[in-house]
């Protein structure tokens, strides 16, 4: 049974629940066996994920976005806006911030919770001048030592005509060369989709966080299966054959800490998560904080080269 299926099976054991007779002297035990019931069905779906899975679970609506995470662990938010070229991009949500009294510096993806708030973000698919917002935070992060902590969640820059006119791949490329030279410390969250450069662009970082339900890959499974089948309706085999979930992530050491979720996913219970991430959050930070910046940009380095280099 795939997660669709059982929320689809949960829905109809919630409409026979709300038939039951409130009135009636086992309406109480009935509704506490329904609710053991689709517990149970949970447990032994989220049990055996598979990657096509993962992709629903990243891609969930009510997942929460970057907005929340920003204002569940971080203090006196104020977001910068612009790119001092063309316009503000709100698919990339940038600004500083106090995280337990350590001014830092939050460059965000950011997709909308609802229809009209989706379509302001461009769905979180970031044009070139959202990459030019979060080069511009970057330097200024590094100009006053604040450390970057980015959030990862976009199914890809943005393809459209306009943004390839003003520059897309230029501003990715650039990101990635400007972010590898920072001398102040970067922490990259990956909470929903990692699309491809769209999303390598903010995840050029000194340690990447994985929530356990999200995907970072070189595109999404339905391209991937348009490119090599022909099909987008084989995005549940690309999916599988692609290696995008956390854990095969960590395996292959492209990225370095994993945050477990909820059964259901983090949208059932974001507190444990947030409090995970807040520990992952200041113990990288402290060990940051005591290495020298010559340190730092080595370390960087020396992970981006060695990655695939115990799989040739």
């Amino acid at each position: 049974m795939t997660i669709q299926e059982l929320e689809l099976k949960i829905k109809e054991i919630e409409l026979e629940a709300s038939q039951v007779d409130k009135d009636t002297k086992d309406a109480e035990q009935k509704k506490l066996e329904i609710l053991s019931k689709i517990r149970t069905m949970e447990k032994e779906v989220y049990k055996n994920l598979t990657p096509w899975d993962k992709v629903y679970l990243a891609r969930h609506p009510l997942r929460p976005n970057s907005i929340f995470y920003i204002h569940e662990l971080f203090n006196n938010f104020v977001e910068f806006c612009g790119d001092r070229y063309f316009a503000d991009d709100k698919a990339i949500t940038g600004g500083i911030a106090n995280f337990k009294g350590i001014p830092v510096t939050i460059l965000a993806q950011t997709k909308g919770k609802t229809l009209e708030d989706n379509l302001s973000r461009n769905f979180g698919m970031p044009n070139p001048e959202g990459y030019r917002k979060t080069l511009r935070l970057a330097k200024q992060a590094e100009k006053f030592g604040r450390p970057i902590i980015t959030f990862i969640d976009t199914p890809g820059a943005y393809p459209g005509m306009g943004a390839e006119e003003r520059g897309q791949a230029e501003a990715i490329a650039r990101n990635l060369m400007e972010f590898m030279e920072l001398e102040v410390p970067i922490i990259a969250i990956v909470i929903g989709e990692g699309g491809s450069g769209g999303a390598l662009a903010l995840t050029v970082s000194d340690h990447i966080i994985m929530l356990e339900n999200s995907i970072y890959s070189i595109l999404s499974p339905e391209g991937f299966a348009s490119i090599l089948w022909k099909d987008a309706a084989k995005a549940s085999e690309a999916a599988a054959l692609m290696k995008l979930t956390a854990q095969d992530l960590y395996n292959f050491k492209i990225i370095d800490t994993i945050i477990k979720e909820p059964v259901g996913g983090i949208h059932k219970l974001t507190d444990y998560v947030m409090d995970q991430i807040s520990i992952v959050l200041s113990t990288q930070l402290d060990i940051f904080a005591k290495m020298k910046k010559s340190t730092l940009l080595q370390n960087r380095y020396k992970k981006f080269r060695d990655l695939g280099k115990d799989f040739v």
